[in-house]
Formats: C-alpha cells, sequence, structure tokens
C-alpha cells in the first residue's frame, strides 16, 4: 500500500510535505510544512478522538473520587472519614450533571466520554452503598433495598453489554433519571447519619449517663447539644433509608421496562 504522506525534495533543497492519495501514481497534492498531520486530524474522523477535555477530565475525577469514597474508612477515624466520603460524593454528583451539560454547551461530547461517563455513575453509586453496608452492620432495612439496586446495575450493564451496538436504541427514561436523583439524595443522608451518631457517642461517653438522662427527660438544660444531635440523626435515618428504598422501588421499576424494551433483541427480532 503506498503511503498517504511522503517528503520530497524543493527547488529550494528542502523537503515539503506532499499527499499521495492512493491508486494514484502521477498526480500529487503539495500542503504547507508542518500542517499535514494537523488538517488530517482535523478532516479525518475519528482520526483524533477529544479525550482531555474538561467535560472527561471531571468524568475521570468522579471515577477516582468513587475509589477514594472507599479508602478514606480504611485510613481515616470515623467520622473524620465519614465528612470526607460526604464531600467526595457530594463533589461527583455535581459532576454528573456538570461534565453532560459543559461536554453538550461546547460541542465535546466525545466516543471516550460515553464509554466512562455510565462507568463512573455506576461506580461511585456501587462502591458508596457497599461501604453504607459494612456501616450499617447489614441492617436489613439498608440490605434489602440495596441489594435490588446492586442486582439492577449488574442486570443492566450485563443486557447492555449483551446487546451491543442495539443498546443504544434504548433510551434512558424520565423515571431513571428520577431514580438517580433519589439515590443521590438517599446515599448522603445515609452518610450523615454516621455522621450524627459519632457525635452523639462523642457526647455519651464523655459526660455522666445520670446527666444524659436528665437533659432527655427536660429536667436539666441542654447544654451539650444531645437533642438536638438526636434529632439530626433520627432525622437523617429515617428520610435516607425512606429514599433508599423509593430508589429501590425505582430501580425495580425502570431495570424491568428495560429488559421489556431488549425482549425485541433477545429474540432476535429488531423493532
Amino acid at each position: 500500500m503506498r503511503p498517504l504522506f511522503r517528503l520530497r525534495g524543493s527547488k529550494t533543497g528542502q523537503s515539503e510535505t506532499v499527499l499521495a492519495w492512493p491508486g494514484d501514481g502521477t498526480s500529487s497534492r503539495p500542503l504547507a510544512r508542518g500542517r499535514a498531520s494537523r488538517d488530517n486530524a482535523q478532516t479525518l474522523p475519528g482520526k483524533a478522538p477529544m479525550i482531555w477535555t474538561l467535560p472527561n477530565l471531571l468524568t475521570i475525577a468522579r471515577l477516582l473520587a468513587a475509589l477514594a469514597f472507599a479508602l478514606v474508612f480504611a485510613v481515616l477515624p470515623r467520622p473524620l472519614a465519614d465528612m470526607i466520603a460526604l464531600a467526595l460524593f457530594i463533589a461527583a454528583a455535581l459532576t454528573d450533571f456538570l461534565d453532560g451539560y459543559l461536554a453538550r454547551r461546547w460541542n465535546q461530547i466525545s466516543p471516550f466520554g460515553r464509554m466512562l461517563d455510565p462507568i463512573a455513575d455506576k461506580a461511585i453509586v456501587v462502591i458508596a452503598l457497599a461501604v453504607i453496608l459494612g456501616l450499617s452492620g447489614l441492617n436489613p432495612l439498608v440490605l434489602i433495598p440495596a441489594t435490588v439496586i446492586l442486582f439492577r446495575e449488574v442486570f443492566v450493564s450485563g443486557l447492555r453489554e449483551y446487546l451491543g451496538a442495539d443498546a443504544s436504541r434504548l433510551h434512558a427514561t424520565r423515571l431513571a433519571k428520577w431514580k438517580t436523583t433519589v439515590q443521590m439524595v438517599a446515599i448522603p443522608l445515609l452518610l450523615l447519619t454516621g455522621i450524627f451518631q459519632a457525635q452523639y457517642e462523642a457526647i455519651y461517653y464523655a459526660n455522666d449517663p445520670a446527666l444524659l438522662d436528665e437533659i432527655a427527660a427536660g429536667a436539666e438544660p441542654d447544654t451539650l447539644g444531645l437533642v438536638n444531635t438526636l434529632w439530626r440523626y433520627d432525622a437523617a435515618r429515617i428520610v435516607g433509608v425512606a429514599a433508599l428504598w423509593l430508589a429501590a422501588v425505582l430501580t425495580f421499576i425502570t431495570g424491568a421496562d428495560y429488559f421489556l424494551k431488549a425482549v425485541p433483541y433477545l429474540r432476535g427480532k429488531t423493532p
């Protein structure tokens, strides 16, 4: 096969880049020196995919945040680890919106971003749920909805891999977006539960239990912040668990909907 580019001597004794068309042994078209490869990258699709753009960097940061989410509990004490994990998750949730918005706004949608974005989304949710399961001591109120969510993520990911190119025809529904939103609310609330629990334990172990009982009964003024801490703990726990169950229900519905849409492709019949 003849090369697309070759160097030939010019009348000035300097070499210039020439575009040689395959199959044409007589004609060639000179290009300005130093611009051949750059122009070719701009005009030939797929030759220079956009990777190191800001939207893609935000997606990569979200993927790294998913790894750091679990690691902070291995190297830092609680509740400091809970606080950092909470900050990481909130930052990751914000980049989930921001990277897609910037990619569309700046026309920087790339195959790399399309590939990595759903991986980063699933990684941060799956790892966060795994950590929360461990922190909860496998509490059934957390274990059951978390299992539904994790099962759906694995099932749908495997189904998409099997469908290949046909998976792009199965678009996400509005309900699936609500499912993601509810998950992004439930997980931070459950992390706050751990933070408030650590605050309560700090108050409990540093003071006389008899004094705490009197404060809880209203016989003594709450100078320790005991009642407020317990109220915040209960509120975060109840709302967080309720949101997790709601996310599990939405996850089940959207997973079933995705499967039903995929059935014709599984039968070898393209709609």
